[in-house]
C-alpha cells in the first residue's frame, strides 16, 4: 500500500473494500468503492465541540497551543510539554510509559501535556488514527481523547477503522453515527494538517518530538532526562511567578526565551535501527577519501537541512578519528517541499565540482553548510568568490538546473534504499538515520573495520572491499506489474501513437488523486509526444460525490471529446477542497463554464447515462488487483499513490527503453 493513496482491500470476486463490501446493487449496478485512508482537507479548523475546557489560547508562543489541542493537566500548570507524535511509530509508543510516569510524579498542577498530530508518511495507519483521535476529542473532549490515545498505543499493531469505532465508544463517544460520518468525510483532517504544518515550520522531522516550555527535546528518552529539563523549567517558572509574572503568561514567556537559547530538536532515533544490509551504489558521486578505505559511508543529505548541518560536525570527527580508513560518498537529496534553497545549493556544489573536481565540491560543501540556512542568491555569489569559482557559471547552473540529471539520479537512489529523510547514512551498507552521536557511528564503523580487515586477510583487494561487503545487500525493489484491459472509448491526452501509455485510475474526490495531478502535468510537459495518458474512473464509496463527478466528466467527454473531459477534469479537481464543490448544483455550474449543453448534461445525470461505463471501470480496476487511488499503470508497470515525479520518471524511462 502506498503512503500517498487511498486503499480498499480485496474480497472474493475481485471486488475491493475496506470495512464495507463493494457489491452489486439490484439490477447489477456496482456500488462505488470504499476507502478509509487519509485525506487532505483544506477546510479551516473547528472548535472542540466536546471539549471540557473553556476556550483559551497561547498563540503568541513560538510553539502555539490552544484549547483545540488535546490537553492533560491544568491550563495554568507552570510547565508545558508539547508532544508531536504518531500513533503508528514504535518509538512514540515506547515513550508513553515515561509520560505516564511524569504525570504521576508531577501531577496536573505542575505539568500539562498537549498533543500535536504528526503522522509520518511511511506509517500508513498513522493518519487515519490521528483523524479518529481528533474526532474523539472534537466530540467528547480531553478525557475521551486520552482514553482513545491509550487504547491506540496499547493496540498499536491493530490500527484499523473498525477498531477506531470500538475505541471511540470505549472512550465515551455515544453518537457513533456522527463519529463514523466524520471519519468518512474526513471532517477532522484539517486539525491534523494544521499540526503537521506547525511541525514543518519548527523543522520537526521525526517522532516523537517534544518542547518542554519551548525547550527542544527529541526521541523516546528515559524519564531521568525528561525530569532534568522539567525540574529546570519548574525552577524558572517559579522564579517568574515570584517576580509577578501571571501564571497564564508563563508558557509564552518561557517558550520565547527557549527559542532564542536553543536549536530545533534533532531527529529521533526512530529509524536509526540496523535494518540489515543495503547495496547502495556509489556511481559517480563526489567522494572524500580513497577507494581503498576499509569503511564507506554513503550520505544522503540536504544543504538547507538543520539536522544535516548539525551532523556535519560528527562527520568531521569521524574523518579526524579514522583518517583514510573511512571514505564519505555524497548523494544530494534536497527536500524541496520545505527547503526552498536546497536544490540551488546542490546545483552550486556540483558546479564547483565541475570547475575544480572533488576538492572543489567538498570546499563548496563546507562553505554552504557554514552559511546555511542563509542560502540566498547573494550568499551563493559570495561563496563563489571566496572559493575563486566563476560566479557566472555557478549562477547559470542554478538558474538552468544544469545538474538536474545528477540530482535526480541521487534521489532515485534514495528511493531505492528507502532513504526517505535527511540526513541518512549507510555505513558499508548499514543504515543510520538522523544527526546521531559519534558513539553511534563509531560502534558500526569499528565493527565494519573488523570485517574489512578479515576480508583483506583472505585476499580481497582493497579497491574491491565495498562491493564485496554489500554484494548481498538489499537494493531497489522490483517494479510491480499489473494488467488492466483497455477501454477503447476512454479519455486520453498526448500522442495517440506514443510507445508509452500511462493509465490513470482515479477518483475526483480523493485528495491524493488531486495531489497527483501536478505530477501528471509535469510528466506530460517533460515527456511530450513520447507518452499518452488514459483515464479510468474508480470512485470510492466513502466519497459520496465521487460517482456524480465521474459521470459528469464522462458527459463532458461525450459532448466535447477528450478536450471536454480534461477541461471538466480540471474544474472538478480545482473544486474538490471546497465543502460543496462536487455537489450537483456546483457541478452544473462547471458544465456551463465548460460550454456544455446544460439540458443534455442535466438529463445525463438525472438518468445516470454513464453509470454503466463507470461501473465497468470499477470492476475492471478491481479485477486487476488495484485497490487504491490514485493508481497508475505505465506499460504494465504499476505505481500506487501520489508518488514523486522521480518515481514516475524512473518507470517511464524504463518503459521507453524497453519499447525501442
Amino acid at each position: 500500500m502506498s503512503k500517498n493513496s487511498h486503499e480498499v482491500r480485496d474480497i472474493p470476486g475481485g471486488v475491493a473494500v475496506i470495512g464495507f463490501f463493494l457489491s452489486f446493487l439490484s439490477g447489477g449496478a456496482l456500488m462505488w468503492g470504499y476507502d478509509t485512508h487519509r485525506l487532505q482537507s483544506l477546510r479551516g479548523g473547528e472548535s472542540a465541540a466536546g471539549s471540557d475546557t473553556a476556550p483559551w489560547s497561547d498563540s503568541d508562543s513560538p510553539i502555539p497551543v490552544d484549547s483545540k489541542d488535546p490537553m492533560w493537566g491544568n491550563r495554568l500548570a507552570p510547565v508545558t510539554i508539547v508532544e508531536f507524535s504518531d500513533f503508528e511509530c514504535p518509538f512514540c509508543a515506547r515513550v508513553e510509559p515515561t509520560l505516564e510516569q511524569i504525570k504521576q510524579n508531577y501531577g496536573p498542577d505542575k505539568v500539562r501535556i498537549l498533543w500535536k498530530h504528526m503522522p509520518i508518511p511511511n506509517h500508513p495507519n498513522a493518519r487515519p488514527a490521528s483523524e479518529a483521535a481528533a474526532g474523539v476529542f472534537a466530540l467528547k473532549g480531553n478525557e475521551a481523547f486520552w482514553k482513545f490515545h491509550d487504547l491506540a498505543y496499547r493496540n498499536q499493531n491493530t490500527l484499523a477503522p473498525a477498531n477506531y469505532e470500538r475505541w471511540a465508544q470505549q472512550s465515551g463517544v455515544t453518537d457513533l453515527a456522527k463519529f463514523k460520518a466524520g471519519l468518512a468525510s474526513h471532517k477532522w483532517a484539517s486539525k491534523v494538517e494544521q499540526d503537521e504544518a506547525l511541525s514543518r515550520q519548527l523543522n520537526v522531522n521525526a517522532t516523537p518530538a517534544f518542547y518542554i516550555n519551548g525547550v527542544a527535546f527529541s526521541g523516546a528518552q528515559p524519564y531521568e532526562k525528561f525530569k532534568a529539563v522539567i525540574d529546570q523549567e519548574l525552577g524558572k517558572a517559579q522564579a517568574k511567578i515570584a517576580a509577578g509574572t501571571p501564571k497564564s503568561e508563563i508558557y509564552t514567556r518561557s517558550s520565547k526565551e527557549a527559542k532564542n537559547a536553543t536549536p530545533p530538536p534533532p531527529p529521533s532515533p526512530a529509524e536509526a535501527k540496523d535494518d540489515g544490509l543495503w547495496k547502495v551504489p556509489i556511481g559517480k558521486s563526489p567522494v572524500l577519501g580513497t577507494d581503498k578505505a576499509l569503511v564507506t559511508i554513503v550520505t544522503f543529505s540536504d544543504f538547507e537541512c538543520v539536522f544535516c548541518k548539525r551532523s556535519e560536525a560528527t562527520m568531521k570527527q569521524i574523518r579526524d578519528t579514522y583518517g583514510d580508513k573511512v571514505r564519505i560518498v555524497w548523494k544530494n537529496e534536497p527536500i524541496v517541499s520545505i527547503h526552498k534553497h536546497a536544490e540551488a545549493a546542490a546545483q552550486f556544489a556540483l558546479a564547483a565540482r565541475a570547475e575544480k573536481g572533488d576538492k572543489g565540491f567538498w570546499d563548496a560543501h563546507d562553505k554552504l553548510f557554514e552559511s546555511a540556512p542563509k542560502l540566498e542568491d547573494e550568499d551563493f555569489a559570495r561563496i563563489a568568490k571566496e572559493l575563486a569559482l566563476s560566479v557566472d557559471k555557478v549562477q547559470s547552473a542554478i538558474k538552468e538546473h544544469k545538474y538536474k540529471k545528477e540530482i535526480d539520479a541521487d534521489q532515485e537512489a534514495a528511493e531505492d534504499v528507502a532513504a526517505t529523510n535527511t540526513p541518512h547514512y549507510f555505513i558499508n551498507g548499514r543504515r543510520i538515520v538522523g544527526a546521531e552521536s559519534l558513539d553511534r557511528f563509531k560502534k558500526i564503523i569499528d565493527e565494519e573495520i573488523t570485517k574489512s580487515s578479515a576480508l583483506l586477510a583472505k585476499g580481497t583487494k582493497p579497491a574491491d572491499l565495498y562491493d564485496t561487503l554489500v554484494k548481498d545487500g538489499k537494493g531497489a525493489p522490483e517494479l510491480e506489474k499489473k494488467t488492466l484491459p483497455a477501454r477503447l472509448n476512454a479519455p486520453t491526452k498526448g500522442n495517440a501513437n506514443a510507445k508509452v501509455t500511462i493509465v490513470e485510475v482515479s477518483d475526483f474526490q480523493c485528495p491524493y488523486c488531486r495531489r497527483a495531478e501536478d505530477t501528471m502535468k509535469e510528466v506530460m510537459k517533460n515527456y511530450g509526444d513520447r507518452v499518452k495518458l488514459s483515464w479510468r474512473n474508480f470512485p470510492l464509496t466513502m466519497h459520496e460525490d465521487a460517482g456524480l463527478a465521474a459521470q459528469a466528466s464522462l458527459e463532458a467527454f461525450k459532448q466535447k471529446g477528450s478536450d471536454g473531459f480534461w477541461n471538466m477534469h480540471d474544474l472538478l479537481f480545482a473544486a474538490q477542497p471546497t465543502e460543496n464543490g462536487l455537489k450537483r448544483e456546483a457541478v452544473e455550474k462547471y458544465a456551463e463554464q465548460a460550454g456544455l449543453d446544460l439540458a443534455k448534461f442535466k438529463a445525463a445525470l438525472d438518468h445516470q447515462t454513464h453509470r454503466a461505463v463507470v461501473d465497468e471501470d470499477v470492476k475492471a480496476v478491481s479485477d486487476a488487483g488495484i485497490n487504491s487511488t490514485p493508481g497508475f499503470i505505465i506499460n504494465g508497470y504499476y505505481i500506487s499513490g501520489a508518488e514523486t515525479y522521480s518515481k514516475f520518471r524512473k518507470v517511464i524511462d524504463r518503459a521507453l527503453a524497453e519499447s525501442k
